[in-house]
């Protein structure tokens, strides 16, 4: 038996349970027309992620739920949007976070 300090062995993956909350970057950035948005939570909250465009109107609502502790994902598909930059804005309780998304035609 090998021990380390500070290692707890728990049975649970590190990956499976964000120690934070995070908002990471758009993938592929720019995109044509889908892209996805990779998002975690370390604690049960109300997640919202909305799309607006760079004059501030709301153009797609990807997340609007309750959600558990975890890593996920949303995609955006932008079809039906006009080429140019996009903001996505996620909510989850007092955290709240912005990524620039840039859309090629």
């Amino acid at each position: 038996f090998w021990y380390m300090p500070g290692w707890v062995l728990t049975g649970i993956e590190d990956e499976e349970l964000p120690l934070r909350t995070f908002f990471g970057q758009n993938f592929p950035n720019p995109f044509n027309p889908v892209t996805t948005l990779a998002y975690g939570l370390a604690t049960p909250a109300h997640v919202t992620i909305k799309v607006y465009d760079v004059s501030g109107r709301e153009v797609r609502t990807l997340v609007d739920k309750d959600m558990e502790p975890g890593r996920y994902q949303a995609t955006l598909d932008a079809n039906g949007l006009a080429g140019g930059v996009y903001f996505a804005r996620m909510i989850a309780g007092d955290y709240i976070e912005n990524r620039k998304l840039v859309l090629i035609k």
